[in-house]
């Protein structure tokens, strides 16, 4: 419940943080570890990315700088590389490249596993070839991933800069938001609605990629992100509703395993009479607003305090401190290993 209070990522990263907090030795930890988590990636760590950014803009805008250069101007994504070249020493650059290096690798390779199990496990294996030996899977799961490097080489040459890329991994993700969210909360998606948000989704992001849209950069995505949320929206909304649901058995499974809120589960609640119902919409939405105040609270309050505005900056972190007593205060009402609202 935490981990959505400030939500992010990919649906790689959302699995990483389940498999977290299962790890967890309770309840209790796995909520405060996940709270923790939150603000640290979102409220501390962006600081240093920030400030070597700041430095670039002082040492190398044409514009005043201290050292102008032409090449920050003309692509200022150097400006990170720029200020590792000059200011770092040679053994701490060698370990930056080292790091970036690895970084780049550890996700290629695990974007290329997870694309080559999905494909294999759950679309060859399931549904076109049955029952053969796991080295055929296996060597199935190697050509796949030959495919997979040899697409998104391609892809890679179809786009003209890193924050493209961004764009359209994160149109795509605005358009499946919905549907990833609702489908704790109604019992009526089904898979088909996910598989048609990801697919519209991903076909609508493309086209509008190769349109031409007034405005500026951050107008122009807006807009694209909205009418992909929208086209998704309507097409999966359709293929819900002209579907058949899942059946019985597998719902009242997932209701027992799971045990959402009832608003919306309420026809399959009926068919579980012995399980307490749930009813903490209100109390997780009251933790959600909280964290986005503790996380966004302590980003900009440490940002004020970096730059002297001392007043404004004690403001904002007392906010967040107050934010998280909140968390920590309703969680303790509720109960760590408890659902609030059970009957």
């Amino acid at each position: 419940m935490v981990a959505g209070m400030v939500s992010g990522g990919g649906a790689g990263r959302r699995r990483v943080r389940a498999q977290r907090m299962f790890s967890a030795r309770d309840e209790k930890n796995s909520l405060a570890a996940t709270l923790w988590f939150n603000l640290a990636h979102y409220a501390l760590r962006p600081w240093p990315w920030i400030l070597t950014g700041l430095v670039a803009l002082v040492v190398y805008s044409p514009h005043g700088g201290m050292h102008p250069s032409m090449d920050f101007a003309n692509n200022p994504q150097q400006g990170y590389v720029m200020v590792l070249r000059d200011y770092l020493p040679p053994a701490l650059r060698g370990l930056m490249v080292a790091a970036f290096l690895a970084a780049f690798m550890s996700t290629v390779g695990t974007q290329l596993n997870w694309g080559s199990s999905y494909l294999v496990n759950d679309l060859y294996k399931r549904f076109m070839v049955r029952g053969a030996t796991e080295s055929h899977y296996v060597m199935v799961s190697k050509l796949v991933t030959v495919l997979l490097v040899l697409g998104s080489g391609y892809t890679a040459t179809q786009l003209s800069s890193i924050s493209q890329g961004w764009q359209i991994v994160l149109n795509i993700g605005f358009g499946t938001g919905a549907v990833y969210i609702l489908r704790w909360y109604w019992w009526r998606i089904n898979a088909w609605s996910e598989i048609s948000a990801m697919a519209v989704a991903a076909v609508t992001t493309l086209v509008l990629s190769r349109m031409a849209i007034s405005g500026n950069s951050s107008v122009v995505y807006a807009k694209t992100a909205l009418i992909t949320g929208l086209v998704t929206t309507i097409a999966w909304l359709i293929a819900t509703f002209v579907t058949s649901p899942e059946s019985k058995e597998t719902l009242i499974h997932f209701y027992r395993r799971v045990h959402p809120t009832v608003y919306g589960w309420k026809p399959i609640a009926t068919l579980a009479p012995d399980m307490p119902q749930i009813r903490d919409v209100a109390s997780n939405a009251f933790d959600w607003v909280m964290g986005c105040i503790l996380v966004y609270g302590a980003l900009f309050g440490i940002g004020k305090l970096v730059f002297g505005e001392w007043l404004a900056g004690i403001a904002m972190l007392a906010g967040a401190a107050i934010a998280g007593y909140l968390i920590f205060w309703d969680l303790s009402r509720r109960g760590w290993s408890t659902y609030s609202g059970a009957a």
